[in-house]
């Protein structure tokens, strides 16, 4: 196993997680500042009103792009499982 396999097998990990986190966190960054935005135009300061609707989006977020999610972890694995069965050949 050379170190370039190494750190293109990296690589792959990382750009998948960030493609699958990214939208998931973009949704609760933008209700975040809608939040925060309501927060400071009536002058609510609850500190429950930031992180019961965030819990929400995010829990519906993950539930949308579950098939998205699973797509992109089975390529992966298909990927390293492809990489594997040339380095041991």
């Amino acid at each position: 196993m050379t170190i370039e396999l190494i750190v293109e097998l990296l690589t792959d990990v990382f750009f998948t997680t960030m493609i699958i986190l990214l939208p998931i966190l973009g949704a609760s960054l933008i209700l975040g500042i809608v939040i925060s935005l309501f927060q400071a135009a009536t002058s609510i300061q609850e500190m429950t009103l930031t992180f019961v609707p965030k819990i929400i989006i995010t829990s519906v977020m993950v539930i949308i792009m579950l098939p998205f999610i699973a797509d992109k972890l089975i390529s992966l694995t298909v990927r390293f499982f492809n990489h594997f069965s040339t380095v041991l050949h």
